[in-house]
């Protein structure tokens, strides 16, 4: 069994971030969200692993991510150069793949529930398709799954507007070589992309054995910034533990859970978990709330932040009003003066500067 992850993608509605770097590489509790991912697969004892990259953010997926040997891993990196449909992407991947049976996960999802489960029935019932659904209350944002009472998958529609069930796919798919020939013979759609979803249908219209999983847990598509707000809150509630490494002067105060990271400093600040503190920042006369993940190497001096995401080398100084609901991209600077609204909101990308006065 092998695995691909799709981390191409132009991420257009993280952007201002993602002019400047891949949307899956966005971290959420200060690791990467591709990241979850492939420990998701490799927890599921899959290790022989290609990640789909873009000419515009493979280099940067590569050398954040490695080979794979911290993840007990062996990654190939496998070239996109057109945003052409994830069925193109498998077809891009089939040198890779060879005849094996595959997992494909979506890089920018986040899936509560392990894999195992999802595997050992695709392995069961010789499959040649399974897909993993899951319930949303806006099933027309989504490709759509029609099953029968069994879970057996009849129908598979793209964003439909009138949806047959609430049933969204998930974008974790597992495939026999199957898959291959379905992919041959499918043409691309209106929008110019080799569909996944039509691939499935051939299958489907084949007689093929095609199968549901129901997710039980959470699923996070992370596109957008509430989602990741969102997924970054989660992940907070459900994996952070109280580990503190780094120096805590007497004034400080902490409560709840926390991670505060080796060499960061925290000088007469009140932390009020569940927050994730990186390495070597600094953190002095502030409150740091519920929900915030500030990454390695950030500044925040005279400032009141919750429920929001700091990206590495990020500055904030001199904020007493709260910030809320807000992500800083990397090496951003925000510094504000007197007189302030009561609230601000933020989505400031790489290397950007913004001053209020």
């Amino acid at each position: 069994m092998k695995a691909i992850i799709l981390s191409g993608g132009k991420g257009t509605r993280l952007r201002p971030l993602t002019y400047t770097g891949a949307k899956q590489l966005v971290p959420v509790a200060n690791k990467p969200i591709l990241w979850y991912g492939i420990e998701s697969i490799v927890a599921a004892g899959i290790t022989d692993i290609g990640i789909i990259i873009s000419p515009e953010t493979g280099e940067e997926v590569k050398a954040k991510t490695g080979d794979g040997d911290r993840f007990g891993a062996q990654i190939t990196y496998i070239l996109q150069d057109q945003p052409l449909g994830l069925a193109h992407a498998v077809k891009v991947a089939q040198p890779f793949l060879g005849d094996s049976p595959f997992v494909m996960y979506l890089g920018d999802n986040l899936v509560q529930s392990e894999l195992d489960l999802f595997l050992d029935k695709f392995q069961a019932n010789h499959l040649d398709a399974l897909t993993l659904l899951c319930e949303v209350e806006n099933p027309s944002a989504f490709g759509v799954a029609k099953v029968d009472a069994q879970g057996k998958v009849l129908q598979l529609i793209e964003k439909p507007s009138v949806p047959p069930s609430n049933l969204a796919l998930v974008g974790v798919y597992l495939f026999s070589p199957a898959i291959h020939e379905a992919i041959a013979q499918i043409k691309p759609s209106a929008r110019g992309e080799l569909e996944i979803t039509d691939a499935i249908q051939y299958l489907i219209d084949q007689q093929k054995n095609v199968d549901s999983f129901r997710l039980e847990g959470w699923w996070l598509d992370t596109g957008k910034k509430d989602d990741l707000l969102a997924a970054n809150q989660i992940i907070l509630d459900s994996c952070l533990d109280l580990t503190i490494e780094g120096e805590i002067d007497a004034p400080s105060k902490i409560s709840g859970r926390a991670h505060i990271g080796s060499g960061s400093r925290i000088l007469n600040s009140t932390i009020r978990g569940p927050v994730n503190i990186g390495k070597n920042c600094q953190i002095e006369n502030c409150f740091i709330g519920p929900y915030t993940s500030i990454a390695d190497e950030s500044t925040l001096i005279d400032a009141d932040i919750e429920h929001s995401v700091i990206l590495k080398g990020a500055k904030v100084i001199g904020i007493h009003q709260r910030i809320v609901d807000s992500l800083v991209g990397e090496r951003a600077q925000l510094k504000v003066a007197p007189q302030r609204p009561k609230a601000l909101r933020f989505m400031i990308g790489d290397d950007s500067q913004i001053e209020l006065i």
